[in-house]
């Protein structure tokens, strides 16, 4: 007697996408399943090579592909690892592992684009509804007795002890129509998708014989023929595979039906032998800001499968990056603890890391547009790279782009490097949130007088990043922030020049009045038309990075006094000296003015309010 099961209420939503929605790629579901049998003989075959329960094993580990014209059925069957009746529930009748909710959440509403995410959201099996009407999977575990039956009409589903010979999965699908019982369109489905599966797929094919002498017609018969290559393609020489190939495999294993923007195809030899095939995808992985990313790259040892969850393969800045590495020296069993500390698996990944810094160096100077699309899907995390004491930096602040003062679109350190002004020191940035507030930046007045180009860094991670920069190509990088600016960038003196006397009633008692909130009130050489700007000592954080530091949890921190820098030469200081009476006030407004123009929060917007409106009342 079966027992009855409900979906999960996430499940049920998802199967109603795929049967409603999803249909501009239906063939899609061909590949899953063919990928789901693949991952299912890697399970087992690594066991029989490093399990003594396993080792004596005997079988041939291949997929079968079948159908029924007449009863609109079609057949996908294994000779893998199998599943039990918990592991049928778990793996068919629950939230997937990767995301069922990820997957909804990030429907866009188009069709065809949508379909693509399904196999990069861990959901293939589901594909399959939007060919069938009810699937039936038959799988008896290795090593075991008892074979179970799990039905399904996408409604709910039933679990059943059954009858199977052989250990494995076998999964039928009663379509809905007979587009899938069609021998060419199969067989070119699985040349499309699945050609590089590292197993033999088996089929029913008709094949044309030739005439005999004596007979007049030609014939045919059906044969159980293999109809993928079945070959490790990071294997083969580089010579002999077509772009398509590359693409082809980087769809199957990705999932992702976009072609990739690159890809770079290793083989060493010598003292540690390796192969790697590593992609660049078009694509943004769902997942590539989560903490819980999947690691893109599965790693083979003399081309077993071992695993495809080691993000210690590639370091995190690079976890866009898709493919595989087959590695001769390592012992089948590898651990955890192996891949971080085993010398062969960290000359592996300094020698990948290189080569792909390198291919990218190389694919930015060879083709600008399609390297800028890269860019922007994935620069943000490139320039985590930067962060830490790492071997890369310059490698990588070679790749970084940036937005300009004085240009549009997006520059590279050296193309900033060789429009530097003659007597210009360093490389300048400033830091924070909004483009176009930074772009008005009063920090940014004595740059523009001297025509000195800025760096425009508006994303979260260059704050983060940028002052653990301190240099490219021997030349010091700055942030425009900071006070020790002031003794490089300097206006013509004969027109920043100021009777300091002249403020320096007002300057002491704004210090006096601003001694809680700043470190300092100080005459600025910077500014030509703002009244006053608020600036860092070198050796603090800025507002941006006190901000970040918060957001990662430094929630104890000690608080960071400004220095508010201020123009003298500003007609407003000239009033106060005539006018104390209003420089508590004056002194407060210019402090949350500055506040605003760098992006910080006003601390007491109610009493920045009362104060603006006195003034007001005043000036009428």
């Amino acid at each position: 007697m079966a027992d009855k099961f409900e979906f999960q209420t996430e499940v049920n939503d998802l199967l109603n996408l795929m049967i409603h929605s999803l249909y501009s790629n239906k063939e899609i579901f061909l590949r899953e399943l063919i990928s789901n049998a693949s991952d299912a003989l890697d399970k087992l075959n690594y066991l029989c090579l490093t399990d003594e329960n396993f080792k004596s094993l005997s079988y041939t580990p291949k997929i079968d592909i079948s159908f029924n014209k007449d009863a609109k059925t079609l057949t996908i069957s294994d000779s893998g690892i199998g599943m039990s009746k918990d592991e049928l529930i778990t793996n068919l009748g629950t939230i997937a592992k990767s995301g069922t909710k990820s997957f909804i959440k990030e429907l866009s509403g188009d069709a065809k684009k949508d379909s693509s995410l399904i196999g990069q959201f861990g959901v293939g099996f589901y594909s399959a509804f939007m060919v069938a009407s009810k699937i039936d999977v038959v799988s008896k575990k290795t090593n075991t007795d008892e074979a179970f039956k799990w039905s399904s009409d996408a409604t709910s589903y039933e679990i059943e002890k059954t009858q199977k010979d052989t250990h494995g999965t076998s999964i039928t699908l009663y379509l809905n129509d007979d587009e899938f019982t069609d021998e060419w369109r199969i067989e070119n489905i699985i040349k499309k998708y699945s050609n590089h599966i590292p197993y033999p797929i088996f089929m029913d094919k008709t094949e044309y014989v030739a005439p005999k002498d004596d007979e007049k017609e030609p014939s045919y018969e059906t044969k159980n023929t293999q109809i993928n290559k079945a070959s490790a393609l990071w294997r083969l020489n580089k010579a002999s595979i077509k772009t398509q190939e590359y693409n082809d495999f980087y769809k199957q294993i990705s999932h992702d039906s976009t072609d990739p923007l690159l890809h770079m195809h290793t083989k060493a030899e010598g003292k540690i032998e390796y192969s790697t095939l590593f992609y660049v995808p078009a694509t943004q992985p769902f997942d590539l800001f989560r903490v819980d990313y999947e690691s893109g790259v599965k790693l083979y040892v003399k081309r077993v499968f071992i695993t495809d969850d080691a993000k210690e393969l590639l370091p995190p800045y690079l976890r866009f990056i898709k493919g595989v590495i087959d590695v001769e020296d390592l012992p089948l069993n590898v651990s955890r603890e192996i891949l971080q500390e085993n010398a062969i698996m960290r000359s592996v990944k300094e020698q990948s890391v290189k080569k792909i810094l390198s291919e990218l160096a190389k694919f930015k100077q060879n083709d600008k547009e399609k390297y800028l699309k890269f860019y922007e899907i994935f620069g943000k995390v490139l320039k985590e790279g930067l962060y830490g004491f790492g071997n890369d930096k310059d490698a990588i602040l070679e790749l970084t782009l940036f937005k300009s003062s004085k240009r549009d679109g997006l520059i590279s350190l050296k193309e900033y490097k060789e429009a530097m002004k003659e007597d210009q020191k360093s490389i300048y940035y400033i830091s924070g949130n909004n483009e176009n507030m930074l772009k008005n930046s009063p920090l940014l007045e004595s740059f523009k007088a001297k025509d000195i180009e800025v760096l425009i860094m508006d994303e979260e991670i260059d704050t983060i990043v940028m002052p653990m920069v301190n240099e490219y190509d021997k030349t010091p990088i700055k942030s425009v922030s900071h006070a020790d600016i002031n003794d490089e960038i300097k206006v013509d003196e004969e027109q920043t020049k100021v009777d300091e006397s002249k403020v320096a009633n007002t300057l002491v008692k704004m210090r006096e009045i601003l001694k809680d909130e700043v470190k300092d009130v100080r005459i600025s050489s910077r500014l030509s038309d703002s009244a006053a700007v608020l600036i860092y000592d070198k050796n603090d954080p800025d507002f941006a990075m006190q901000q970040m530091l918060k957001q990662m949890g430094q929630s104890d921190l000690p608080k960071v006094k400004p220095i508010l820098e201020i123009n003298a030469k500003h007609e407003i200081y000239a009033k106060l000296e005539e006018n104390p009476l209003m420089t508590s006030d004056i002194s407060r407004a210019l402090l949350d003015i500055a506040r605003l123009e760098s992006g910080e929060p006003i601390q007491n917007p109610s009493e920045f309010a009362k104060i603006l409106t006195k003034l007001m009342i005043k000036a009428i």
